[in-house]
């Protein structure tokens, strides 16, 4: 019988309940994770055998993990907390009183699977203090106005520089891992500005002058001016200080991640300390998240980057690092064919090349990475249209990767993608 076949055989019968021998290799040993996300499952999860169901559901087909998001964009959170509200209630469904995550962290553990809590960083920042919102939330728009940015689900909207702030994220990061002491994990997403637009607060710029030593002259032009370019499309044109203002924002998100990871293992030594970011290294230098190692010389290749670039890469701060390879292309053969413009969630500009597909994405993370390993993330909706290419990305994250990370377990249960997944596994191990 041909092997890719009988496999398949025998993953259907353990979804049935059977007792499949698995087969041993270096691909099933690696990190699999599925992610809860909050909000989009957030009536489905509300009962403790839906929990129990879809925790065995991933189990049998091959997952090792759990991504449980507890404090997603809206700022409140999915456990009990001192410091934060609590998320009872969406769309009008009332979910029952009962401890959600610590559910999740019993089932999985008895199922074998680990169990990581997600907290989204810098996004709304209703309990701060009236005067920290308007120091937090100022952007630089293309009509060269400073206005005060509007909450969005898909931006951060504070001010990593912000102390207030940042004091109480730690605190909720102390609060989850004291709290649940057999979570296996936290994974941080969110770590970033808003966008190169964010933040021109008054609060940054004298940060900012503090840091470079010198006044700020011109404000923002010394950073960057929007102009008009020949399409009529808004572009910026880089001021003179704009390389260390991409500097000294890198340094901020650094300083934070690191001060993050002490407040997690100074609570908890045995606790995994990760991140969620977006894989697109190359324009992502403009929201700050600079996640390569710190052996890595991003002036060496871009120039944006100065020398002193380097010294704020927290690949070393972190126990656990996925990054979105989000890209319908998956080869790069793929890649060439279509030469697609590709544009991410931050971005103000679009880009082309090999890095903006799966394969091009996971070689090129390979070497900023220098030997730290990373988990290639997928999104499954990209393939809403062409579930074939989810197989194929699954199976590339996982031969190229150093594990693989699906988002969302809502995405694949809505569109009935299992036998994507499962197919995914197969190809990889073949």
């Amino acid at each position: 019988m041909n092997k890719i076949f009988l496999y398949y055989l025998l993953i259907i019968f353990a979804l049935c309940g059977g007792c499949a021998t698995k087969v041993k290799s270096e691909i099933e040993a690696k990190t699999k994770i599925m992610w809860f996300d909050a909000k989009a499952n957030f009536e489905r999860f509300s009962y403790p055998d839906s929990i129990d169901f879809y925790l065995e559901k991933i189990k049998r087909i091959g997952f090792t993990d759990a991504v449980v998001d507890v404090r997603p964009t809206s700022g409140k959170v999915l456990f009990e907390s001192r410091f934060a509200p609590i998320m009872r209630e969406q769309r009008g469904f009332v979910r029952p009183d009962f401890d959600y995550l610590d559910h999740f962290i019993r089932k999985a553990h008895a199922l074998g699977l680990k169990v990581h809590a997600s907290v989204n960083v810098f996004v709304p920042f209703k309990y701060c203090s009236e005067d920290s919102i308007e120091k937090s939330s100022i952007v630089y728009t293309p009509q060269r106005e400073m206005i005060a940015a509007e909450k969005s689900q898909y931006s951060a909207t504070v001010n990593p520089v912000d102390i207030e702030f940042q004091e109480h994220v730690f605190k909720l990061l102390k609060e989850l891992v004291v709290k649940y002491p057999d979570l296996d994990g936290v994974i941080l997403d969110r770590v970033r500005y808003g966008g190169i637009m964010a933040d021109f607060s008054e609060m940054s710029k004298a940060q900012f002058e503090k840091y470079i030593g010198v006044d700020v002259s011109s404000f923002p032009s010394d950073i960057y001016e929007w102009k008009i370019d020949e399409n009529g499309k808004y572009t910026y044109t880089k001021g003179r200080l704009f390389n260390k203002w991409l500097e000294w924002r890198a340094k901020n998100i650094y300083d934070f991640m690191d001060q993050a990871q002490q407040v997690v293992k100074n609570s908890n030594p045995d606790i995994s300390f990760g991140t969620y970011t977006g894989a697109w290294y190359p324009s992502y230098f403009e929201v700050g998240a600079n996640w390569a190692s710190n052996r890595y010389d991003a002036s060496l290749d871009f120039d944006w980057a100065t020398a002193n670039y380097k010294n704020f890469g927290y690949a070393e701060v972190l126990d656990l690092f996925m990054v979105g390879n989000y890209y319908k292309n998956v080869t790069k053969e793929e890649h060439i064919k279509t030469n697609q413009l590709v544009q991410n969630e931050t971005d103000n500009k679009a880009y082309r090349g090999l890095w903006y597909c799966v394969e091009g994405s996971c070689e090129n993370v390979r070497e900023i990475m220098k030997g730290n390993p990373f988990l290639g993330g997928v999104l499954v909706d990209k393939y809403y249209d062409n579930p074939r290419q989810l197989k194929k990305a699954i199976a590339m994250n996982l031969q190229v990767a150093d594990g693989l990370m699906v988002f969302d377990i809502s995405h694949v249960i809505e569109k009935n993608l299992w036998n994507e997944v499962i197919q995914g596994f197969i190809i990889a191990e073949n």
